[in-house]
């Protein structure tokens, strides 16, 4: 077994790992993967009389919050104006939808949240790309 060429691929995937964390365009795009995949799951299984799961409902509704916080915090109101202001808005009415979906045990207003959010996610991933097409030019 070659040792050398083993321990040179976890070092370069260590080294690009580490570039990744330090973007924080990536970072803010990680958030939003989390954040619809927990969402997702939340909704799947908010209706525990259609066959939801207790556990995973919770999970995910508890890391929903957890990460819509995270990005409600991230966002800088004095650069960004209104449209950290708007951003605010969506998160808080992902928010909301999550918290009234589990009141009534129904995932309509989550699902809504999730599409509106996929589209704020569909952006930023589409401004990822420009800036890195305008990072090589």
């Amino acid at each position: 077994m070659n040792y050398g060429k083993i321990t040179q691929a976890y070092q370069n995937t260590e080294r690009q790992a580490l570039q990744e964390t330090e973007d924080p365009h990536f970072i803010v795009l990680t958030m939003f993967n989390e954040l619809l995949k927990s969402m997702r799951l939340f909704a799947d299984n908010a209706d525990l009389k259609e066959g939801g799961d207790l556990e995973t409902k919770s999970k995910h509704f508890a890391r929903s919050l957890t990460i819509i916080y995270a990005l409600q915090s991230s966002l800088d109101f004095e650069k960004g104006g209104d449209i950290a202001n708007n951003l605010f808005q969506l998160y808080e009415y992902g928010r909301q939808q999550l918290l009234s979906d589990l009141k009534e045990g129904k995932p309509t207003g989550t699902y809504q949240a999730i599409d509106f959010l996929s589209e704020i996610r569909d952006a930023w991933e589409e401004i990822g790309k420009k800036n890195d097409e305008d990072g090589r030019n």
